[in-house]
C-alpha cells in the first residue's frame, strides 16, 4: 500500500512539474523555458514546458529522508588527496561539532536543497555553509563577512542583500540562499568548473583569475589543486568533500547523522502591518529564540512590513499565526516606530520627546554617551497613539549618523604681548563680537600682556586652552627667570668690573705711596751721605789746622757745640 501511495505521490509531483510555467534566472544551468503561444479569446492557454538539462532520471521512491535527497543530487566532481583524507579525521573525531552543526541547519538545509535541484545545480553546494559558518545565520568572520553563506558588506550589496540600522539581509534565509546560488552560478559560468568556482567563492573571482593566467603563463596545468593559493582556500574545496563524503557513508567514518525528514521546516507569511518580534512569536506560539532563528536578519525588536514583507514561521505555526493575525487590530502589533530627526539634537532632547529614558533610548539605538544625532538620522522609538506604518523609504533607507556633543566651559586665557580681543578671539575660531562681550568690552580693545580674558570654549577646547595658557605661562616665567639671572649676571660683572678697578686705583696708589716714600728715603739717605761727607770733610780740614799737643802727640781737634738757644750758651749759675 506504502508503495502505492509513492508511485501516487511521484507521478503526481511529476504531472505538476509539466504543468508548472518554467522559470530560469540569468546564468543559471537550470532549463529553459519555451512558450508555445498566447492564448486567445475562448479557448484555453497554452502551458509552459519546462526542459531540464540533467541526464539521470528520477527514481519513483522518494527519498528516505533529506539526507538521501543530497546524496542522490551528487554532481561535483570527486577530490582525493591527503588534505580530505585529513578533514575527513578531523571532523570523525568530533561528533558533538557536527551534531551541533547539523542540529543547526535542519531549519534552513530543506529549502537551500529545493532551490539548488530547481536551478539545476550540485546539492552538495547545501553542505557548504557547514564549511562557511557551521549554519550559523548569525555569524561574523573577522573580515565583516556574516550570515551562514558569509558575504563580505560590498560582495552582499552586489547581489541586492540591504544592510542598515534596521536590518541586515545577509543574514536573511531566503535572501541571502538566493545571492549565494545565483553567485556561485556566476561563478561556475565564469571558470567552467565547480572547484574553481568554489575557490572564487572564498578568495575572490579576480585572484583566481590572476593565478590561472600566471599558471599559463609558465605553461602549468590550471586545476584547482595547481594554482597557487592561500592556505584557508586550498583547505576550502577538501573540507567540503570530506563533509560530502561522510554525509555519502557515515557509517565508514563512524558518525550517525541525525535525521532530517524530506519536508519543509519553515513556511513564509505575508504581514502588512509594522510588528513586534515578541508579539509575532506570542502570536505563532513559539519561543522568541526559535522566531529569531529564523528570522535572523532583524537587527531591531520591531519589524517593519514595508521592508520586510514576509516572516518565516515553523510550518505547523504559521497557520496559528495567520490566524490570529487576522483578528488583531494592527495598532496594538507594534510599540516602536521610526522617526527621522529633522535636525541636529541631543539624545536626551529626543529621549524627553517620545517619553523614554534618556538610558534606554540610547541603549535601543545603540549611541554612545556625548554624543548628538545629526539631522537625517533614523531613529526607533516608542509609537505613540495611532501612528501609521513606517514608509519603505525611510525603512530601507534608514542610517544613524552622531557627533560629539559640544559642552562649553567658561575658561580664563591669557592674553600675550601685542593681542587684542580680535586676536584672541581668532586664535580660537570665534567671532570678534561674542568675546568682546563676554568681557564687556569692544571688539577692537587692546589687550595687555597677561590681561586675563574669558572664553567660552567646548570642553576639550578649553582643556587646550588651559594647558596652552599654562605652558605660555610657564615659558613667561621661563624668560623672567632667563632675564633675572642675566641681570644679575650683568650685575656681577659690573660690581667685579667695579671692584677690579677700584683694587688697581688702591694698588696703583699704594703702590705710588711706596714709590714716593722710596724716593724721600732714597733723597734723605742721600742727603745724609751728603752731610756726613761735609762732617768728614770738615773734620778731615780741621785735623789738619789744629796744632800738635804738648805730649806731643797729635789729638783730634774738637769743635766746640753751637748753643742751641742764648739761654743755654749763658753759664749756669
Amino acid at each position: 500500500m506504502n508503495r502505492f501511495l509513492g508511485l501516487a505521490l511521484a507521478a503526481s509531483i511529476a504531472l505538476a512539474g509539466c504543468a508548472a510555467p518554467g522559470t530560469s534566472s540569468p546564468g543559471s544551468s537550470g532549463g529553459t523555458a519555451t512558450t508555445r503561444g498566447v492564448a486567445r479569446s475562448g479557448e484555453m492557454p497554452d502551458v509552459a514546458v519546462s526542459e531540464l538539462r540533467g541526464t539521470s532520471v528520477a527514481a519513483l521512491e522518494a527519498p528516505a529522508d533529506l539526507w538521501d535527497r543530497i546524496r542522490r543530487g551528487y554532481a561535483m566532481p570527486e577530490m582525493e588527496g591527503d588534505l580530505v583524507t585529513r578533514h575527513e579525521q578531523w571532523y570523525g573525531t568530533r561528533p558533538d561539532y557536527i551534531e551541533r552543526m547539523v542540529s543547526r541547519s535542519r531549519l534552513y538545509i530543506f529549502h537551500i536543497v529545493e532551490e539548488l535541484e530547481l536551478r539545476g545545480m550540485p546539492t552538495e553546494l547545501a553542505l557548504l555553509p557547514y564549511i562557511e559558518s557551521a549554519f550559523n545565520p548569525q555569524a561574523v568572520s573577522s573580515a565583516k563577512a556574516a550570515g551562514m553563506w558569509q558575504f563580505m558588506p560590498a560582495t552582499g550589496r552586489d547581489f541586492q542583500l540591504r544592510q542598515n540600522m534596521f536590518r541586515d539581509d545577509r543574514r536573511n534565509v531566503l535572501d541571502s540562499t538566493r545571492a549565494a546560488l545565483d553567485y556561485l552560478q556566476k561563478l561556475h559560468d565564469m571558470f567552467g568548473d565547480w572547484h574553481l568556482a568554489l575557490a572564487a567563492y572564498n578568495w575572490g573571482q579576480g585572484n583566481v583569475k590572476r593565478a590561472i593566467e600566471r599558471n599559463q603563463a609558465a605553461g602549468l596545468s590550471i586545476g584547482y589543486m595547481d594554482l597557487n593559493m592561500p592556505a584557508e582556500t586550498r583547505n576550502y574545496v577538501p573540507k567540503l568533500q570530506a563533509v560530502k563524503n561522510i554525509i555519502a557513508n557515515p557509517q565508514r567514518y563512524g558518525t550517525v547523522l541525525p535525521l532530517i525528514e524530506n519536508h519543509p521546516f519553515f513556511d513564509t507569511v505575508d504581514i502588512k502591518h509594522d510588528i513586534d518580534v515578541e508579539t509575532a512569536a506570542r502570536m505563532a506560539e513559539v519561543r522568541v529564540e526559535d522566531f529569531k532563528a529564523l528570522n535572523p536578519s532583524q537587527r531591531k525588536p520591531v519589524i517593519f512590513a514595508a521592508g520586510t514583507p514576509q516572516i518565516l514561521l515553523p510550518w505547523n505555526n504559521a497557520a496559528v499565526f495567520q490566524q490570529k493575525l487576522a483578528k488583531a487590530d494592527p495598532a496594538s502589533l507594534a510599540s516602536w516606530t521610526a522617526w527621522v530627526a529633522p535636525s541636529t539634537l541631543p539624545s536626551r532632547e529626543v529621549a524627553s520627546r517620545f517619553g523614554m529614558d534618556e538610558e534606554d533610548f540610547r541603549e535601543m539605538n545603540n549611541i554612545p554617551r556625548g554624543m548628538v544625532i545629526k539631522a537625517g538620522s533614523t531613529l526607533l522609538v516608542r509609537r505613540a497613539g495611532q501612528a501609521g506604518a513606517v514608509a519603505e523609504s525611510v525603512v530601507n533607507n534608514a542610517h544613524l549618523a552622531y557627533t560629539p556633543e559640544i559642552v562649553l566651559k567658561r575658561t580664563s586665557v591669557r592674553a600675550r604681548k601685542g593681542d587684542s580681543i580680535a586676536t584672541v578671539a581668532a586664535r580660537y575660531d570665534l567671532p570678534a563680537a561674542t568675546v568682546a562681550g563676554w568681557n564687556h568690552t569692544s571688539a577692537r580693545a587692546g589687550l595687555k600682556r597677561g590681561q586675563a580674558v574669558v572664553l567660552f570654549l567646548p570642553v576639550r577646547a578649553a582643556a587646550a586652552a588651559a594647558r596652552e595658557g599654562l605652558e605660555a605661562a610657564r615659558r613667561e616665567q621661563a624668560e623672567e627667570r632667563r632675564a633675572r639671572a642675566s641681570t644679575t649676571a650683568a650685575e656681577r660683572k659690573r660690581d667685579a668690573r667695579q671692584a677690579r678697578e677700584t683694587h688697581g686705583a688702591a694698588k696703583r696708589g699704594r703702590a705710588d705711596r711706596q714709590a714716593s716714600t722710596h724716593d724721600r728715603d732714597k733723597s734723605k739717605d742721600k742727603a745724609k751721605d751728603k752731610a756726613g761727607s761735609k762732617r768728614e770733610s770738615a773734620k778731615t780740614a780741621a785735623a789738619k789746622a789744629k796744632p800738635a799737643q804738648s805730649d806731643g802727640k797729635a789729638r783730634p781737634a774738637k769743635s766746640a757745640p753751637k748753643p742751641a738757644n742764648k739761654a743755654a750758651a749763658k753759664p749756669k749759675r
